[in-house]
């Protein structure tokens, strides 16, 4: 544990001198518009729902009138465009070509969601050199010319491209899952965020619950971990239930704010869409008819 704390300590130290020598020489920052938002999405562990998260709150916030850009750096394990239901043409690491520019790799997705995606089982794509990250750098700058919110969905777990991502975002969105190895990785990002910055932007949002007593819960004891060994109390942006709904939205590669506009989820995303816009908090969300028959046959 001790020796992975240091390889953190010493990225962030290398990368802070890194964005110093930067500023000397002029270079701007991702996202240059100061009124576009950059929210990164990351979790503790994969197969939690991460993408499918990104995906859908992308799309609900485009159909509340925000232009919304997503874009895949889960280097390695890319699927944005299969949740999206469209073809792939190009992706995000081809920009590292002189003749490819921002244009050439932006893909129309559900409801008229600007996405770039990822690239998967390409290992090398995780080591960029400084010349290649200041190329991505530079032609990234011009998505905040053409969204109003930027989504990043960053890879699971704590290597050092996921730590960048969270670091350099103005907003984080930690999903997990009821599970306590959920939970217990979604802790390590957490202690790994706090010892790097004093940022406090993570909010949580919590998965596959099946009662909103349940949200309250996990919330709570994640919290009460957080305040006692990092001095840190963490925010919550709201829940998505346990709904058939998205195992067959990802079936027929849509998004399920889209498929299943009506069901327990797609109203979750609808819900935290608001409390990211109004900072409104999350309204409970019934689950109707059949989630009494969820309730009473114990499913």
């Amino acid at each position: 544990m001790s020796d992975q704390a240091s390889r953190l300590r010493n990225m962030i130290e290398e990368r802070a001198e890194e964005e110093a020598q930067a500023r000397e020489i002029g270079e701007l920052h991702f996202g240059m518009a100061e009124d576009t938002r950059v929210i990164a999405i990351t979790s503790g562990k994969g197969g939690v729902g991460k993408t499918n998260l990104a995906v859908n709150l992308a799309v609900g916030l485009q159909l509340a009138g925000q232009r919304v850009m997503l874009i895949d750096a889960d280097i390695g394990m890319a699927n944005v465009n299969l949740l999206m239901g469209s073809v792939t043409n190009r992706s995000l690491i081809e920009l590292l070509n002189d003749d490819v520019e921002l244009e050439d790799v932006i893909e129309d997705g559900a409801a008229g969601v600007k996405y770039i995606s990822g690239v998967a089982g390409v290992e090398a794509a995780l080591n960029l050199n400084r010349n290649e990250q200041r190329k991505l750098h530079k032609k990234l700058g011009r998505c905040s010319e053409m969204a109003d919110i930027i989504i990043i969905d960053t890879g699971a777990g704590l290597n050092r491209n996921v730590i960048e991502f969270i670091l350099a975002a103005e907003e984080v969105l930690l999903i997990t899952t009821p599970e306590p190895t959920s939970l217990a990785d979604a802790y390590a990002v957490v202690k790994a965020y706090s010892t790097y910055t004093d940022r406090r932007n993570i909010k949580l949002v919590v998965n596959r619950i099946r009662e909103e007593e349940e949200f309250d819960d996990v919330a709570d004891k994640l919290n009460q971990t957080t305040k006692k060994f990092l001095g840190l109390s963490i925010g919550t942006l709201g829940y998505i239930y346990e709904d058939k709904a998205v195992r067959e939205a990802v079936q027929r590669q849509e998004p399920f704010v889209v498929a299943y506009k009506d069901s327990p989820a797609a109203r979750c995303i609808r819900e935290m869409v608001n409390g990211l816009l109004r900072g409104e908090r999350m309204n409970a969300v019934s689950r109707g008819w059949r989630g009494f028959l969820d309730r009473l046959f114990g499913y």
